[in-house]
């Protein structure tokens, strides 16, 4: 009988569980008192004490994502899965944003690859300068670069030996995040000298001297070079990078592999990131290879909601997939937003005029306010959207040295730059740049040089046979035909039609008047 009553009691509660489990499968259903919809005042009668307002939840909420039902707080079916759809899309959308920076070096990681740079002994020069043919983030026309990756974890610590001569020069991490200025900028002031990159875990003997000593929090690191044109030609800069830059492991010193230079001038290929679900992939990438200390857990946790986290399979399900292909696409249209018509004041560099900064906020970690703002975000976003290299250099008062830069998005009546019309731009005499100064023409699109039937989009007043006028100023014109007055032709730089552009102006070497704004360039005139 006991046995009888066991068995029976078993039965019972196996039962319950099927029941319950099939419950779990199907909808909650809705409470009868869910169908009519109570008031605030409904709700509060409910209470033995007074409940203020502000911590309750209405029945029926109208929000940007439809409307929202609950009973009694409990939010029903369709809201659950409504708002966990917006909760996913936010932060497919705050990942794009966020991840730039990640996905920009692997950009240029695998651009580089498509040429041959697998080793960091094997070195891209742009020996005739970067024309519009490859694509990178606002390149410019008026350096020599040589650039490749060094890889930490492949390598261990690694030696880089800067040649005399050598101008900007900068190591940034896999985040993009500043490592060491190298060459003029750098700690060797432009004589030269060897450093030595240390793997964000090495924990072994470092030499004594002979080197500057920098340690990175990647294993991945970017390494780009700037050498300077003689006489307006890039032919000393080339042989210096060929004859003097070195790249090889530490543990190589006594048998350094053979360097190898692979001439980027007029070849075709992409260092930029991915707009659409491609862009899930490279950052994913990152990710795996990187050590778990490459990112604060904030920043981890973000991007593993949506699935991205190191030693686990990126696989999202075809909900998630549709998800964060519409998050790709709106996080895009963002960084456009936030690159193109930025809401930010600091931006202006000036007090009138269009002229903006590329670095707003003044502060390469993109702290806001000294960090009283916590993190920049959106300067962040921006900055790494439309360019690269991230230093110090870009940003300190540094009379002298450097590079300082003004970004025109925009013409002076507010209007975006429009290649099917004619602009003038005037640049005051007195250009405060000790070594030159440039103004290089941008796609909005790929925010690469523009390709135009001008191969270089742009003028340097090292190499280009510029007019001035009698003030000593230089008007430059634009537009999709030399529109340039008779004897000023060698002034015009070419737009294309149905197409936007914009630009920047870089002073090489800035000197005071330009820090204290006392020297302003005109802003874009329409000619009509």
């Amino acid at each position: 009988m006991k046995t009888l009553n066991k068995l029976t009691i078993t039965l019972g509660v196996v039962s319950m569980l099927a029941i319950s489990c099939q419950n779990n499968k199907e909808k909650t259903p809705v409470p009868a008192q869910a169908a009519e919809t109570n008031s605030i005042e409904a709700i509060k009668a409910k209470y033995n004490t007074n409940i203020p307002e502000k911590i309750l939840t209405p029945d029926v909420v109208d929000t940007r994502i439809g409307t929202l039902k609950f009973f009694d707080g409990l939010p029903s079916d369709e809201t659950v899965e409504k708002v966990y759809d917006n909760l996913d899309f936010m932060r497919g959308v705050e990942t794009f944003l966020n991840g730039i920076p990640a996905t920009s070096i692997e950009g240029l990681r695998l651009g580089l690859k498509d040429v041959g740079v697998t080793a960091s002994n094997q070195v891209v020069i742009f020996n005739e300068l970067m024309d519009s043919n490859p694509l990178f983030l606002t390149g410019n026309t008026s350096t020599v670069y040589a650039t490749t990756f060094i890889n930490l974890k492949e390598n261990g610590p690694t030696v880089v030996e800067i040649p005399a001569g050598c101008g900007p020069g900068t190591l940034n991490d896999a985040y993009f995040r500043f490592v060491v200025d190298m060459g003029a900028p750098g700690p060797d002031r432009g004589k030269g000298g060897k450093y030595l990159i240390l793997p964000p875990d090495y924990e072994g003997k470092v030499p004594a001297e002979g080197y500057y000593i920098a340690k990175s929090t990647s294993y991945v690191n970017w390494l780009i070079l700037r050498g300077f044109l003689v006489d307006g030609k890039p032919d000393y800069s080339s042989n210096m990078f060929q004859n003097g830059l070195k790249v090889y492991p530490l543990k190589d010193k006594d048998k350094r592999p053979e360097m190898e230079f692979v001439d980027g001038s007029k070849q075709t290929f992409n260092t930029i990131h991915a707009n659409d679900f491609d862009f899930y992939h490279e950052l994913n990438d990152v990710i795996q290879r990187e050590p778990v200390s490459f990112l604060d857990p904030e920043l981890r946790g973000l991007f593993a909601s949506i699935g991205i986290e190191k030693d686990k399979p990126f696989d999202p399900d075809a909900r998630m997939k549709e998800i964060l292909t519409d998050a790709v696409a709106v996080g895009n249209a963002t960084a456009r937003a936030i690159t193109f018509k930025t809401r930010e004041k600091e931006s202006s560099i000036f007090k009138t005029g269009h002229w903006e900064s590329g670095f707003i906020g003044g502060s390469y970690q993109w702290l806001k306010s000294d960090g009283k703002g916590g993190r920049f975000l959106d300067a962040r976003t921006r900055f790494f959207y439309a360019a690269t290299v991230n230093t110090p250099a870009m940003v300190l008062e540094m009379v002298g040295l450097g590079s300082q830069y003004a970004i025109a998005f925009l013409d002076a009546e507010g209007n975006y730059l429009d290649g099917s019309k004619k602009y003038s731009l005037n640049i005051p005499a007195n250009v405060p740049a000790k070594d030159f100064w440039s103004v290089v023409m941008y796609d909005p699109q790929t925010r690469s040089e523009l390709q135009t039937s001008q191969s270089l989009p742009s003028v340097n007043s090292q190499r280009s046979p510029l007019v001035k006028n009698e003030d000593g100023s230089v008007t430059l014109y634009f537009g999709p035909e030399n529109s340039a007055p008779e004897g000023k032709e060698a002034n015009w730089l070419q737009s294309v039609d149905g197409k936007g552009f914009f630009v920047i102006l870089r002073l090489y070497g800035p000197l005071e008047p330009w820090f204290e704004k006392t020297w302003q360039p005109g802003d874009f005139e329409l000619i009509k």
